[in-house]
């Protein structure tokens, strides 16, 4: 879907906006009742007893004269952009339901405001008008072409903005996608027509060849299905004047039953969604390329599935991972280090200045932060505190947590180099990045991200969507910060 977006420095008229059936306006902090339909404005506050300020906590939607409808919101210059995403969803909900054609977007205040509020409704816009995978003979589509700003005039044509956009969207275009349509075979089909589309290079290591390097952990979980199609993808995007080399690597679990510990039904339903850390990483590699960012991306995709079956890897199991570490099989529904194991290994042997994950990993994470936040650890604090940084500039939050040596003593096995993990819970997530962290071959700095906040009902900062796309944006804000270290 391609959304033209014209630029006007000028403010719009009443008159003009008399041609649209729907219009956002991002109102000034001071009251000014000579803007456009300002009088409709006020006579609805009056009705439902507000008053101009509270536009700044929650937007109004108003039926204009010409019987078209629009939306006011007041942005102060202070907000996050979390904040200032959020705020702008909730002003377009009412807006995208319609399917509109044609939008207004009238953008007030500062020359600050409006390059902020300009770029971020844009965002919001077009993230929520975006087609995602849905098989409903009826379903309404999109039908937005044209957004029309008037206010402020770039001296860009917000190409950056459409590069996220499109990374998110292919994010939560797979990660919706139904299990029967994405499987590791299909999957890995559609990773190949997206190398090609976008010149990236293409590598797999599937069941056998990962047989015959030893990656046994991940071996031990793909081991499972049938067909035994899963596979560790490897892509890359190098640009002529890469600045730095830097991998990202993602846990792409097409379903996850949890193997011999199955899955309670209230458990197992959505887990076509454990691959969402393998979708965060393709659309952070999509929005880099068409970014044309000056680094050199190293795209690890791990993608299985976890059945259970005679076939599949059990408690008690002693398999041994591609750097040579044993591992005792303590539950097989922690599947996810078990993959990403050996996909760290082969990330690391490329020697990038920078390795970050991203996975749907642990419900202790969840438990930790509920599903508004995801979730940071980092072998180096500084490269924590610069997650931290990213997440707030793209308005998609992460708090870091300690990677500290003292929890390996929990992680002690009496038949092998190291326990997967505990039957006790607790600080799993934290278990599950020390468990990680021994994979890493060459001490190369590295990011693992949790993503407890990849789905939420009702949605999360700028998207509608339960299913959100987080990661994508914040990803490619530690790209660009990392690039300029």
């Amino acid at each position: 879907m391609s959304i033209k977006l014209t630029q006007n420095v000028a403010n719009a008229t009443e008159n003009t906006l008399n041609s649209y059936q729907y219009a956002i306006f991002v109102l000034p902090e001071n009251e000014d009742r000579n803007l456009p339909f300002s009088q409709t404005l006020f006579t609805k506050l009056n009705r439902v007893k507000k008053e101009y300020k509270d536009l700044e906590k929650s937007p109004l939607t108003v039926d204009l004269p010409h019987g078209g409808l629009a939306s006011f919101i007041i942005l102060n210059e202070n907000l996050t952009p979390f904040q200032r995403h959020t705020l702008l969803r909730k002003a377009i909900k009412q807006i995208i339901e319609e399917h509109p054609e044609n939008i207004a977007l009238c953008v007030y205040g500062s020359e600050t405001a409006r390059s902020m509020n300009a770029c971020a409704a844009y965002y919001v816009l077009t993230a929520n008008a975006a087609q995602l995978t849905n098989h409903k003979k009826d379903h309404a589509k999109s039908h937005l072409k044209n957004i029309d700003l008037f206010g402020y005039q770039a001296e860009h044509d917000f190409s950056f903005v459409n590069a996220r956009v499109a990374g998110n969207t292919l994010c939560r275009q797979l990660t919706t996608t139904p299990p029967n349509d994405l499987t590791p075979s299909s999957y890995r089909e559609k990773i190949n027509v997206l190398a090609k589309q976008h010149g990236w290079q293409h590598e797999e290591f599937d069941m056998q060849k990962l047989k015959e390097i030893g990656a046994g952990a991940f071996v031990a979980v793909g081991q499972g299905s049938d067909p035994q199609d899963a596979a560790i993808v490897h892509l890359t995007y190098q640009p002529a004047l890469a600045k730095k080399h830097i991998a990202i690597i993602g846990k792409g679990i097409c379903f996850d039953t949890g193997g011999h510990n199955l899955k309670p039904a209230k458990y197992m339903l959505g887990m076509h969604e454990d691959m969402n850390g393998s979708a965060v990483a393709l659309g952070i590699l999509l929005a880099a390329s068409k970014m044309q960012l000056p680094v050199k991306i190293d795209c690890w995709l791990a993608i299985a599935q976890n059945h259970i079956s005679p076939t599949a890897y059990k408690q008690n199991d002693v398999v041994t991972a591609l750097n040579g570490m044993t591992i005792e099989i303590v539950h097989t529904d922690a599947e996810g280090r078990m993959v990403l194991a050996d996909t760290l290994t082969l990330a690391s042997r490329q020697k990038p200045d920078y390795m970050i994950d991203f996975a749907t990993l642990t419900g202790s994470m969840i438990t930790a932060l509920g599903d508004r936040i995801s979730g940071v650890i980092s072998n180096r604090p500084a490269l924590a505190c610069k997650a931290i940084g990213a997440g707030n500039m793209a308005g998609e939050r992460v708090v870091a947590f300690p990677y500290e040596e003292d929890f390996d003593s929990d992680l002690e096995s009496d038949v092998a180099d190291i326990k997967q993990c505990t039957l006790e819970g607790g600080g799993d997530h934290i278990h599950a990045a020390r468990f990680l962290g021994k994979f890493i071959e060459h001490d190369i700095p590295w990011l693992h991200t949790d993503l407890s906040s990849a789905n939420r009902k009702g949605g999360l900062g700028a998207i509608e969507a339960d299913t959100n796309g987080f990661g994508v944006g914040f990803g490619i804000e530690m790209l660009k910060s990392l690039i300029e270290d």
